[in-house]
């Protein structure tokens, strides 16, 4: 399902998935089975999202992310991908580009905001708000800007152990 309003350009969109209104996928945009796309998202075109995945509302997925099977992103989250950004550089691609993943199962919180060249293990929980600015590692629990790891979680996202 794909809202009128949307503006789709990818061809490459799995079977069940479902894109609300005012996303926007551009061309080349890879986007898996099963997946809930929240209106007032962005998806650039060198961006590949999993199976099962939910992308709620007002979400910034630029080129170089990779989102695998079964993760949870909340509302207003951005994704960058330029470590030093400049606007005189249009047209080119930037050697700062660095990629992002987000590791299978994991659940990044609403408006947490994930710097370029990150890695964001399995099953990990990114608190809401949170900024990250170094990888994370699978099962973690993180929050705070910069974010900092403050526990464990399982497979369900129950925390397991606390360290604060």
């Amino acid at each position: 399902m794909i809202h009128p309003t949307s503006d789709v350009k990818s061809q490459d969109i799995g079977n069940n998935t479902s894109i609300w209104q005012f996303v926007v996928v551009m061309e080349g945009a890879k986007l898996g089975a099963n997946c809930n796309v929240g209106s007032h998202t962005f998806i650039e075109g060198k961006v590949i999202i999993g199976d099962q995945v939910t992308i709620k509302n007002g979400v910034l997925i630029f080129d170089g992310v990779v989102i695998e099977d079964d993760c949870f992103i909340g509302p207003g989250v951005v994704f960058t991908n330029d470590i030093y950004p400049r606007s005189n550089r249009l047209g080119e691609i930037s050697e700062d580009f660095q990629p992002i993943v987000v590791g299978r199962g994991a659940s990044v919180g609403a408006n947490s905001t994930i710097r370029a060249g990150v890695s964001i293990g399995e099953y990990s929980l990114i608190g809401a708000g949170a900024v990250v600015t170094k990888d994370v590692p699978s099962f973690s629990l993180v929050v705070g800007s910069p974010a900092e790891i403050v526990g464990k979680v399982d497979e369900k996202g129950n925390v397991i152990e606390r360290f604060k």
